[in-house]
């Protein structure tokens, strides 16, 4: 699913966050190969970045720090599925879960985590050869509709749904989707549109972008 050929995209030192570059000079596709399982390796190493909450600005809004997502839930779509860090594939896609887990996400940790500012990144699959996946209604998702994210700090942010919009695999918005830069904001991810086969699977992606809302300290 969504590959994305991130500038510098090393692995940063334990306890570091690599800063984001911006993607000008790189195209980010997202493959979207759910159905078929090619190209999905997955390269994601053990999460070593802070887990603590947050600490209260002067408005008194909670501004937290880096702790991984271990759920979400969608009730508009009857989605609550766990959450489980993915990296790049070896072509430097983002990896996704294994097509035996189709009920769970992935969250790109190359990203920022969920509250944190800039554009969270979790991926599900629309479906496999069994059926149904984890993201199978994602396009269904309207405005305003909810998502909660749980972390490993036990902080529960939840994110109202903007837009969900589809993007042929070769015209992603990549500004939209990617960056460390501005408010809390989440991207869920899967593939729609035609199928196509091959490589490609489906001739879209479907992005369901969000914005911060609120925040349930521990």
């Amino acid at each position: 699913m969504a590959s994305a050929r991130v500038p510098g995209s090393a692995r940063p030192a334990a306890g570091r966050r690599r800063p984001w570059s911006a993607p000008a000079a790189v195209i980010l596709v997202l493959v979207g190969v759910f159905a078929t399982g090619a190209g999905l390796g997955r390269t994601a190493g053990p999460f070593d970045w802070a887990t603590s909450g947050g600490t209260a600005s002067a408005d008194g809004a909670a501004r937290l720090t880096a702790s991984r997502p271990v759920s979400v839930a969608v009730p508009a779509i009857r989605v609550a599925a766990p959450v489980e860090p993915v990296g790049e594939a070896p072509d430097g896609s983002i990896a996704v879960p294994p097509l035996s887990k189709h009920d769970q996400t992935g969250w790109y940790d190359r990203g920022p985590t969920p509250g944190e500012p800039g554009r969270a990144i979790i991926v599900g699959h629309v479906d496999t050869k069994a059926g149904p996946a984890v993201f199978y209604d994602l396009g269904r998702l309207k405005a305003g509709d909810r998502i909660e994210v749980t972390r490993a700090d036990r902080t529960v942010v939840v994110f109202a749904v903007d837009s969900v919009e589809h993007f042929g695999k070769d015209d992603l918005p990549a500004d939209r989707v990617y960056g460390a830069d501005g408010p809390p904001a989440l991207r869920l991810i899967t593939c729609g549109g035609d199928w196509v086969g091959g490589r490609t699977g489906y001739a879209d992606n479907v992005i369901a972008f969000a914005s911060l809302v609120d925040t349930r300290l521990p």
